[in-house]
């Protein structure tokens, strides 16, 4: 089991994999909505991603079992990682739209 010492800050911070939302804070610059809108979308693409691979057996060809259970969940965030970070899926651009929205509001 990993320590908090051992987890990076960036990942501790947004709660991506602890089952939480990422955090926000209030901010009217454009590069951090940007951040957070994409560690959102990171967040809900780890949870679409872990719904769709569930129902998924182990691999009989490379024996499963107890390791390929642990390692899917890393697999699957480093694919929602990577597919936020292509932006081709857009729920960054919204979410980032919204918060600059909600800021100028205020």
């Amino acid at each position: 089991m990993a320590t908090a010492a051992a987890i990076p800050l960036s990942v501790a911070a947004s709660g991506i994999g602890a089952g939480m939302p990422p955090t926000t804070a209030p901010t009217a610059d454009a590069t951090a909505a940007r951040k957070t809108a994409q560690d959102f979308e990171g967040f809900f693409l780890s949870q679409v991603f872990d719904t769709m691979f569930s129902g998924l057996g182990a691999d009989t060809m490379f024996g499963g079992g107890n390791g390929e259970t642990i390692y899917r969940s890393l697999l699957l965030q480093e694919y929602s990682k990577v597919a936020s970070s292509s932006g081709s899926i857009g729920i960054a651009d919204a979410v980032q739209r919204e918060i600059l929205q909600a800021q100028e509001a205020k």
